[in-house]
């Protein structure tokens, strides 16, 4: 591998630094409550910075502490978790591993009783690995609608309102299982506008059922809605509401705040946009439009962004999230243009479903790409962008980091 480049390097510290800030090492111990209850303390959560939150947790909780947490494979933590068990489940599309986790998580919660204290993890991710779906659907109809929806390019949102409308633990079920205790809800968002009910569709925390709209968007992306799976989700559309504290530990605007006040203090003029959405290789042409014009006003700055863009898969062969197409479109755009660099990454350390948290384009990748007789636009087109990325050795492989804030983007302008 060849040595990264001074602006490539810092880069990917600038990504580090932002992962960091929104570490659960970093945003929890504070908060937890102090003391023991009259009785126990159970742990109960679900997303990819779970195994992490449950060992800070572990560590500062007092009394008798134990419970369940279900978190995507690999991203186990080295710390202790104590007797609070971790469940590695697949993600993004469910597995019998996160229904048992979840069957377990629910018992424990309906277990719990007045004088104990139940403190719910919920991160990024727990959508599909807390998958415990409601009368009459079976695990397998689950894991048929969740693939369908992800490979359509719906948003995000409407992924998990279909999840919630199928579930026995999401939209504030779960919580709602454990009443009769004290109740703590600790969350890292990962999603837009940082809606406590919508990461990991909010197994804690009431959202209104609304199964009309669930079933509509079913339809709009073209799934076969069956009358006996109506039936199912108009039957599962009562929650009961439990209020109790809800903390959001770190987010999006976290991270992107640290990077730019590290590239402020480089001397780099900051254009922060949070809160994206939108299609992956739509959002790097307008990104290299951007950088084109502060390239031509002169002087040093960086497009910093986050938020959570999608992709249509056009081919269920390909590989390469997000991150990749979003720098494959930027790389078009920008083509070749001197004096601009660019990162994106996934916070969690995985973009779609490769190795990879993203990649880094530098003024020379068309070039390069190129001389390997690589069509940077067809790949594009063919939702195969890590074949793109890898060839260039220039994907940004850090494994899981045990977070998830959504995406990093820099864009560095040196003109």
């Amino acid at each position: 591998m060849s040595a990264p480049s001074s602006h490539e390097a810092w880069l990917r510290a600038l990504f580090a630094l932002g992962v960091a800030r929104c570490s659960a090492e970093a945003a929890l111990p504070g908060l937890l409550p102090r003391g023991a209850p009259r009785g126990r303390t159970l742990v109960l959560g679900a997303g990819k910075a779970a195994a992490a939150m449950a060992g800070v947790a572990a560590a500062h909780l007092e009394g008798d502490v134990s419970g369940c947490v279900v978190t995507r494979f690999g991203h186990v933590t080295k710390s202790s978790t104590g007797a609070i068990r971790v469940v590695e489940a697949s993600h993004p599309v469910p597995d019998e591993n996160g229904r048992a986790a979840a069957q377990e998580i629910h018992e424990l919660a309906r277990a719990a009783g007045a004088a104990d204290r139940v403190i719910f993890l919920i991160s990024g991710g727990g959508s599909s690995l807390l998958c415990l779906p409601c009368e009459g659907v079976s695990l397998e109809q689950k894991q048929s609608i969740t693939g369908h929806l992800l490979r359509s390019g719906a948003p995000i949102a409407d992924i998990n309102l279909v999840r919630r409308s199928l579930s026995k633990v999401k939209g504030g079920r779960l919580a709602a299982a454990a009443g009769a205790a004290e109740l703590h809800t600790f969350i890292i968002s990962d999603v837009v506008g940082d809606d406590p009910s919508v990461v990991a569709s909010g197994p804690s925390i009431f959202s209104p059922p609304d199964p009309e709209s669930a079933l509509s968007v079913l339809e709009r992306y073209g799934f076969a809605v069956t009358p006996e799976l109506r039936l199912s989700v108009l039957a599962n559309a009562r929650v009961r509401p439990v209020s109790h504290p809800i903390h959001v530990l770190a987010n999006n605007d976290d991270a992107l705040g640290a990077i730019a006040h590290a590239v402020a203090a480089r001397g780099y003029t900051p254009v922060v946009q949070g809160g994206l959405d939108g299609m992956a290789r739509d959002v790097g042409r307008r990104h290299a439009r951007e950088a084109l014009k502060h390239a031509a006003a002169g002087g040093r700055s960086a497009l910093i962004s986050g938020g959570e863009l999608t992709v249509e898969v056009r081919n269920p062969h390909g590989h390469g999230g997000p991150n990749l197409e979003y720098l494959a479109a930027l790389a078009l755009g920008l083509n070749g243009a001197a004096g601009i660099e660019a990162l994106a990454c996934d916070s969690d350390g995985i973009d779609g479903s490769e190795d990879n948290a993203g990649g880094y384009v530098s003024p020379d990748t068309l070039a390069r790409a190129a001389a390997k007789g690589i069509d940077v636009g067809t790949l594009l087109d063919a939702n195969d962008t890590y074949a793109l990325f890898s060839a260039l050795d220039d994907l940004v492989i850090t494994g899981p980091t045990l977070t998830n804030v959504n995406d990093i983007r820099i864009v560095l302008i040196d003109a």
